[in-house]
């Protein structure tokens, strides 16, 4: 977990797609700080999983805005503030583009892109009312130079960019600093990947490896917390050096 800790004590986190990988180690590592941590995931049966290090499971389709707005809702309702959100819901939809359907192209927007525009606009108020806040969102080397298969994919994270860089500029005046982090962690879609495929990249990282998905954490750690107070609108590689 690194040499570097931080106290969230008395303070609201909120991290999507925290069923498993980055999601579930970072609700993992904002509990162990002391924060109240609300794990938002589709997978009802994988958010047993972050209950179990100290987290709230919240089920909750993060493409759908009610969905969202319960989510928040529900944080505010049991701890009366959102400090923090971490937007890293995601999904994988890889195909050719001429292969790819309406339907998934659709559905990956959706669950990246769209789930950290609505998530970020439902913390807004809160923010304002306690202050201020922190918002990181997951984006991807893909996002900047793109790669085979998955065109909506790239074009989700390039969003999240371009997002980030803007929220960044409209919420600085309540105190909100917005973030992205650029991982290149060991997660379920890594594993997902044809070895072949999985060896080139590899190849491709000065640090000749994934990241552990604790690994990833403290960049977010330190991105949530008050010493990244003047820290806004950047993408921050944790990547082994691959982005270099």
């Amino acid at each position: 977990m690194g040499s570097i800790s931080y106290d969230f004590a008395g303070r609201t986190a909120i991290v999507t797609g925290a069923g498993r990988g980055i999601g579930l180690a970072l609700a993992r590592r904002f509990a162990d700080a002391g924060a109240d941590v609300f794990a938002v995931d589709v997978d009802e049966a994988a958010l047993e999983d972050a209950r179990a290090v100290g987290a709230v499971p919240v089920v909750a389709d993060v493409a759908r805005t009610d969905a969202v707005a319960d989510a928040v809702e529900l944080a505010v309702r049991r701890t009366g503030r959102v400090d923090v959100l971490v937007n890293n819901a995601g999904i994988l939809r890889d195909r050719m583009l001429w292969k790819l359907t309406d339907e998934e192209w659709d559905a990956v927007l959706a669950v990246h892109l769209g789930a950290t525009f609505r998530f970020t606009r439902a913390c807004v108020p809160h923010f304002r009312a306690g202050g201020g806040g922190r918002v990181i969102n997951v984006t991807s080397y893909t996002g900047l130079h793109g790669n085979v298969g998955q065109s909506a994919y790239a074009a989700a994270k390039a969003g999240i960019i371009g997002f980030t860089k803007t929220a960044a500029k409209e919420l600085a005046a309540f105190g909100v600093t917005v973030n992205a982090i650029s991982p290149n962690a060991e997660t379920r879609m890594i594993e997902s990947m044809p070895d072949e495929a999985r060896r080139g990249i590899e190849a491709l990282i000065p640090l000749r490896r994934f990241a552990q998905p604790a690994e990833i954490t403290a960049a977010v750690a330190f991105l949530a917390s008050d010493d990244a107070g003047y820290v806004t609108g950047t993408v921050l590689p944790v990547d082994g050096g691959l982005s270099m």
